[in-house]
């Protein structure tokens, strides 16, 4: 089987469990994933399955591209992953994997996706830093301080909290737990949030350090 599924971030709301608790989720859009190529251990060293996702217009795509997507006959995809599976003889070129062959209610999974870009920040904001004081003529209010000794290393230390770019990175949230999947409208909810803003791709698999 195989062991995740691309998906896009719709947003965030709230459901009510079973047990009358209100619980927070997000809601992803999961699949249909369309298998495009099979790597086997025979042929590639490994086993795995490459899906597309999203329709794409077909003019919009390279004519090179445009002859790997008609293996499948499904049209033109606007992302393209590798995702491993156990068996990959289940599968054929064309197949469409939907949410409820992968996942059900109650399976803990990891997702990725790419966290919100929030470009330059300084110390106080990326860092948490505390920052000087705001009163009684103080000068230091936002600023980063020392950042090392002068006589020795005689240099900043690699590693060190300094001001630079913040977000827009791969992100994986781990041990998160699906409250309900709806197959009828390819939905997946998730309890809490996920990583990425609205609208944007996010790649669900199964969880490695649940037990």
């Amino acid at each position: 089987m195989i062991q995740g599924i691309l998906g896009k971030k719709l947003g965030m709301t709230q459901v009510f469990v079973a047990d009358g608790r209100r619980v927070p989720v997000t809601v992803v859009e999961a699949g249909p994933c369309t298998v495009l190529q099979k790597k086997t251990a025979s042929t590639d060293g490994y086993n795995a399955l490459q899906v597309g996702f999203s329709a794409k217009k077909t003019h919009r795509v390279s004519k090179p591209l445009m002859g790997h997507f008609k293996k499948a006959d499904q049209g033109a995809f606007a992302h393209l992953r590798e995702l491993s599976a156990d068996n990959v003889d289940d599968y054929q070129v064309g197949d469409q994997i939907t949410c409820d062959a992968v996942f059900k209610a109650g399976d803990i999974i990891d997702v990725t996706g790419s966290s919100k870009g929030k470009g330059f920040q300084g110390v106080v904001k990326r860092w948490n830093f505390s920052g000087g004081r705001a009163t009684h003529g103080s000068k230091f209010h936002r600023a980063p301080g020392s950042i090392g000794c002068s006589a020795w290393p005689s240099r900043v230390l690699r590693g060190k909290k300094m001001p630079g770019q913040m977000g827009n990175a791969r992100v994986t949230q781990q041990n998160l737990e699906i409250v309900e999947v709806r197959p009828e409208q390819n939905i997946i909810l998730v309890k809490g949030s996920i990583p990425g803003a609205n609208q944007s791709l996010v790649l669900i698999r199964k969880s490695i350090k649940a037990k």
